[in-house]
Formats: C-alpha cells, sequence, structure tokens
C-alpha cells in the first residue's frame, strides 16, 4: 500500500494503536477519519490534529454500524483503506461458581462481529478504488493465548483465520487485506498498569516499525509482523510453544 494519498478511516482510533497510526498517517498527509464511542476524545484528538475527521461510532449497535457505513460512503466516495482497530480485552474467570457471560458477549461484538459487519458494509466502496487496504488489528495472543483473557484471545484467532479466507476470496479485486499483529504494547487495552508496563513495548516504537513495514512492502505474506511479536506468531512452526505457553500461563 502506498503511505499518502489515500483516505482513511480508523475505527477504535481515540485511543492507544489507533490514535497513534492515525496520526502517523495524517502527519504524512492523508485525509484520517478517526471513529470512536467518546464525542469528547474525539473532538479533543480533532482539535490537537486541525484536518482530521472524528465521527461517533458505537460498534456495539448493528444499526449505528449501518448509518455509519452509509454516512462515511457518502461524505467520503474516495475511501480507500479502512483499519479495523477497535477492540476490547477483559479478563474472565471461567472456574468461578457462577461465570458472567457479559464481558464475553462484549468482547466478541466489539471485536468479531462490529468488524466483519463493517467489513462487509464498506467492501462495495472499497471494490471501486483502483487500489484500496483493508487493516485489521489481531494479536499475538492469537497464537499463543494467555489464559486469563480466554475470550479476547480466542476473537483475535477468530479474526487471523478469517483474515485469511478474506484475503483469497479478495484476490481478484482491487483490494488488499493485511493483518496487523501487535505484541504486549504499551497502551491502556487491559488497564491504566499496561500503558506504563516496562514489559510492553512502548507505542511510539511500535507504530514507527509498522509504517516502516508498511513503506517497504515487507509484508509479502499479508501479516505486519514487528520483530518483538515474530516469537509468538512463529512458536509453533519454531518448536517452542509449550515454552512459550507456559512462560504465560504457568505450569
Amino acid at each position: 500500500m502506498n503511505l499518502t494519498g489515500n483516505t482513511i478511516l480508523i475505527t477504535g482510533g481515540t485511543s492507544g494503536i489507533g490514535l497513534a497510526l492515525a496520526e502517523a498517517f495524517f502527519q504524512l498527509g492523508n485525509k484520517v477519519i478517526v471513529a470512536g464511542r467518546r464525542q469528547s476524545l474525539l473532538d479533543k484528538i480533532t482539535a490537537a490534529n486541525p484536518g482530521m475527521h472524528g465521527k461517533q461510532l458505537d460498534v456495539q449497535d448493528p444499526y449505528a454500524l449501518d448509518e455509519f457505513a452509509a454516512n462515511i460512503q457518502k461524505e467520503f466516495p474516495e475511501l480507500n483503506i479502512l483499519i479495523s482497530n477497535a477492540g476490547v480485552s477483559r479478563q474472565e474467570d471461567l472456574a468461578a461458581d457462577h461465570i458472567d457471560l457479559s464481558d464475553a458477549r462484549s468482547i466478541i461484538q466489539t471485536n468479531i462481529v462490529s468488524t466483519l459487519h463493517l467489513t462487509a458494509a464498506l467492501l462495495p466502496i472499497l471494490k471501486r478504488q483502483p487500489d484500496a487496504t483493508i487493516i485489521t488489528t489481531t494479536s499475538g495472543l492469537a497464537f499463543v493465548p494467555r489464559n486469563n483473557f480466554p475470550t479476547y484471545c480466542a476473537s483475535k484467532a477468530f479474526l487471523h483465520s478469517w483474515l485469511q479466507s478474506l484475503r483469497v476470496q479478495l484476490r481478484p479485486t482491487s483490494v488488499e487485506v493485511l493483518e496487523l499483529i501487535p505484541p504486549y504494547v504499551q497502551t491502556e487495552l487491559s488497564g491504566p498498569h499496561q500503558a506504563t508496563d516496562p514489559r510492553a513495548m512502548p507505542l511510539a516504537d511500535y507504530v514507527a516499525e509498522v509504517m516502516q513495514l508498511l513503506g517497504d512492502g515487507s509484508s509479502p505474506s499479508g501479516e505486519i509482523l514487528v520483530e518483538r511479536v515474530k516469537g509468538e506468531r512463529w512458536a509453533e512452526r519454531n518448536g517452542d510453544y509449550e515454552q512459550r505457553f507456559i512462560a504465560f500461563n504457568g505450569e
């Protein structure tokens, strides 16, 4: 994909990796539309980046997704990049006497269903562009899961499989399909502690490496892999899956 001259929609763009990508692409002169649930954050982001567009979206609401997609196609008919980054992560205790599935449902709706929904709704406009790209954020935890985040890890594994099928089906079209596979990054995805955890990769370093990979075209398999996540991604192939799983989860 080209790093300039694009019109880019980023969901989950008001914090973390989504916001950092939005600002990186915007600084390169792209037209960037950031979608998020909280209008106050959208206002703050667009004020700090004059010319960036902010659009409110609750990905938990299927009717809102349909209306949002229709409005995007009318307002930005040149849209050629969709970055599906909206996601939630919550710990779950599946050994508890009473299991509350509300967190699991929220994770599945946000991480999986809304991604499929918005992708399907925007594919017609993307396929009309001479060059278009879909980037969907998964996780290194799709390949080596952590037991205390079972639905989150499973949701990312689902997306990995789904993206492989989508990539093949869209080969005859102008739409490239990329999978963004982050390692543990300093964001607030799992709580405020993560943003300062020294074990996590600094957000600025992560996005800088991602942008370099995108610019170099260094994703021949369709997977955007920084060095720090390759151990998890290739654990099965490298024969050290069990050791990495134990490191994450204990004996």
